[in-house]
């Protein structure tokens, strides 16, 4: 069992029967599958639309007791005005997720570019009223700055038992491919400055990555060092590896597992999900 929690923002990639998968897996098949490897993935899907009832039902029948689903509350909650008015939607959508468990945990808030930090009263009243184990991914240029935004922002949550979310797109804007998936993350991710927090036991990092798995590895090794210290420190962090188009996430995952186990020698490797060998490994061809 890993000491940390390891995944990427989903596990319905088309892209990753070309070497995680194996080639016959089924859409159906792919929560299954990916939680044979990875503990944990980003709730990422809704933000964007809540799942159907019976879309949750099937998750909890196929994620492991031990997985983290880490949801995003939707963007119509995270984003829709006054935090305060949103906590009646905000527990409707808790409880659609109700029979996840556990597995459910923590709860992420990512609010916008334009909450600024006129707005924490509104964060403070969210939190105290939800009552949920919850990390926050902030964006305003302001609680970057390390100065009263920051501050205020980082004693809220730190005195509420809250996990601020570190985002590190370096990896990404390193880039100067003019791909249009790496456009077009250039151009959604915000540009910030990593700020890794451990306000809890439960540290979350976000690592969105370049498309060429080898530059990566830069970024990574701070990275491999702070989330080694994290356990050593006897706190159950949290990774999710990006990349531009997601092809390559569940490999830049694993590359990142294994240069943790480096660090921390006797650390279990991820398991192998079975392949059909090739064909002309089989000498058919």
């Amino acid at each position: 069992m890993l000491p940390y929690y390891l995944g990427c923002p989903s596990w319905s990639e088309n892209a990753w029967r070309e070497y995680l998968y194996p080639d016959n897996a089924r859409p159906t098949d792919f929560l299954g599958l990916y939680s044979q490897v990875f503990n944990a993935v980003e709730g990422n899907t809704t933000f964007y639309a809540r799942p159907s009832a019976s879309t949750v039902e099937r998750w909890a029948q196929i994620m492991p007791e031990t997985f983290r689903f880490t949801a995003k509350f939707p963007g119509d909650i995270s984003h829709g005005g006054d935090l305060r008015e949103q906590l009646t939607a905000a527990e409707t959508f808790v409880q659609l997720l109700s029979p996840m468990g556990a597995r459910v945990s923590p709860l992420w808030l990512q609010l916008p570019a334009s909450f600024a930090p006129q707005r924490l009263a509104e964060l403070a009243g969210f939190i105290d009223g939800l009552e949920r184990p919850l990390a926050v991914e902030v964006r305003h240029p302001e609680f970057f700055a390390k100065g009263d935004a920051e501050r205020m922002l980082n004693r809220l949550l730190l005195e509420r038992g809250v996990e601020r979310i570190c985002l590190d797109p370096r990896a990404l804007f390193s880039c100067t491919s003019t791909a249009p998936s790496v456009l077009h993350a250039q151009s959604k991710k915000p540009k910030v400055p990593p700020r890794p927090a451990a306000f809890t036991q439960f540290p979350q990092v976000r690592f969105i990555g370049h498309p060429e798995l080898e530059a990566n590895d830069p970024f990574l090794v701070p990275w491999v060092e702070k989330i080694a210290g994290w356990i050593e420190e006897g706190r159950t962090p949290y990774i999710f590896l990006h990349t531009a188009d997601n092809r390559l996430a569940a490999e830049l995952a694993r590359r990142f597992h294994q240069q943790l186990m480096a660090r921390l020698p006797g650390l279990p490797a991820l398991p192998e999900l079975y392949r059909e060998p090739a064909a002309e490994q089989l000498g058919l061809l």
